[in-house]
């Protein structure tokens, strides 16, 4: 088995960007997300919170569409 990737949990889920843990679920409004562990919300953004790049907002089948694809930052912003 090989190790996760740095934020990949090794359940496969996706990290929470507050605390850490594999715990982010969605919640019933498109592009939220609840930690279940810290119990932050979260709310999918289209502006990188950390470089500024704009990208679309795909349908979250992965957590790669959770991912900057500039600088690798969460695209959640806390809510």
């Amino acid at each position: 088995m090989t190790e996760p990737a740095k934020g990949e949990s090794i359940l496969r889920r996706a990290a929470c960007p507050g605390c850490g843990e594999p715990w982010l679920r969605p919640t019933q409004l498109p592009g939220r997300f609840r930690c279940v562990y810290c119990l932050r919300r979260f709310e999918l953004v289209s502006q990188c919170p950390n470089c500024g790049e704009h990208q679309t907002i795909a349908r979250m089948s992965t957590t790669e569409d959770m991912t900057c694809q500039t600088c690798g930052d969460s695209m959640l912003r806390p809510v």
